[in-house]
């Protein structure tokens, strides 16, 4: 049913929106051009309908190009469509106001002014236009624009053997969505290029099934650190989406299997445990826990005072934890001083504006740490903005990420 009511509104959107486009003009060049894009759209609901009833519901395992591409169009003409018409009706609507106004208080025949109301209207498609190029690239190359940050830290407690110790985190996966195994081992070496000390990864390997990482698995055994490679679990690697599963025995053989994968991809899968990573007689403390998150759809396995047992209060920590609610909601508020937290799951909303001065995401208005780094009560939190994509096939301004943090001991004067 749902569905339904939103294909209606799709279809009286776009009916709404080329009737206002085709009337906007008497070119006849411009009027072709409105009844092409009208028509690449209604064909994009249909297609993109079609796959979304095959890909949805087989867990977004596995997509092919074609289907990845068909769902993210469809989706890419309606955010800018809806951008476009939402500046129409307020136009349409101040109209009537103004034509309202003057016909009970005024009484004038002439009441309305065409040529700026065409004006804004055009300045309006001249915005969703620019916004659709955006999306057409985020869509095809956007998604697999790997993007390496570089973030330095620095802290008056690090062991003086860490300083300088470089730490590369990926997070999000989400492996049953690639459609380009090239692109995606391309984004590989980039990491591997980076000649890090220590690779992290924090979370959501798989969209819901385990086979998924299946064709990935040699080229993230290849991937090598002098410190090694762990590992955490995100929400969608508890087999969430129960329905896809016969039964629960079913369910849990694929969690069992995700797990056994971390193995395989030789990562250490931390399941609220700690390690000590030693470097000439000294050591910091490496924190995984389990996913958990705010929301009441996602596993709470995470377990805080269980990962920390055996921890010291005054040694430097990093915690990985999928979810940055976790942080907000127990890290923060935890006895344990706990440096650095590195956290994923937001993706970003793989849309947004990502500046080195400037961020912005609709992501914000959900979560309060959606991107990049915090600093609360001198602990730290980076949210990386994910390797893979997720029911969107596309990164629009919010690309790929890998994370390259550089610690670094503050000098006493």
């Amino acid at each position: 049913m749902s569905r339904f009511i939103f294909f209606v509104l799709l279809i009286v959107i776009k009916f709404y929106l080329y009737i206002s486009l085709y009337r906007l003009t008497n070119i006849k060049f411009i009027r072709c051009i409105a009844i092409v894009f009208c028509v690449a759209s209604f064909l994009s609901v249909i297609f993109g309908f079609y796959y979304i009833s095959l890909g949805f519901g087989g867990g977004l395992s596995s997509m092919t190009f074609i289907q990845n591409f068909s769902i993210a169009l469809m989706l890419s003409f309606f955010i800018c469509e809806m951008l476009i018409v939402s500046f129409y009706l307020l136009q349409d609507l101040m109209t009537i106001i103004f034509i309202g106004f003057q016909y009970f208080f005024v009484k004038k025949e002439k009441t309305v002014k065409p040529k700026r109301r065409q004006f804004l209207k055009k300045i309006a498609l001249l915005i969703g236009g620019g916004a659709f190029s955006s999306f057409l690239y985020g869509i095809t190359w956007g998604k697999y624009n790997y993007k390496v940050v570089n973030q330095e830290l620095c802290f008056d407690d690090l062991p003086d053997s860490f300083d300088g110790f470089r730490i590369a985190q990926i997070s999000d996966i989400h492996a049953g969505s690639f459609d380009n195994a090239t692109a995606v081992r391309r984004g590989f070496d980039i990491l591997q290029k980076q000649n890090a000390d220590l690779i992290l990864f924090t979370g959501d390997l798989v969209n819901t099934f385990a086979s998924e990482i299946e064709p990935y698995i040699g080229d993230l055994k290849k991937l090598t650190a002098p410190y090694g490679k762990f590992s955490i679990l995100g929400n969608h690697d508890y087999s969430m989406y129960r329905r896809l599963f016969e039964d629960e025995e079913h369910a849990k053989k694929n969690s069992n299997q995700i797990k056994a994968h971390h193995k395989s991809m030789n990562f250490q899968l931390l399941l609220n445990k700690n390690v000590k990573l030693k470097k000439n007689g000294e050591y910091i403390r490496l924190i995984g826990v389990e996913n958990w998150g705010r929301s009441h759809h996602f596993a709470k396995a995470g377990d805080l005072d269980l990962a920390i047992q055996g921890c010291e209060d005054k040694e430097f920590s990093i915690l990985m934890s999928h979810d940055p609610t976790h942080w907000e909601d127990k890290v923060l508020d935890s006895e344990k001083h706990i440096h650095l937290t590195l956290s994923g799951h937001t993706h970003g909303l793989q849309m947004g504006i990502s500046l080195p001065e400037f961020k912005w995401s609709p992501i914000k208005y959900f979560y309060k740490y959606w991107a990049g780094l915090y600093n609360v009560k001198g602990k730290y939190l980076y949210v990386n903005r994910g390797f893979g994509f997720l029911a969107f096939a596309g990164r629009v301004g919010m690309f790929p990420e890998i994370t390259i943090i550089e610690l670094k001991k503050n000098k006493v004067i």
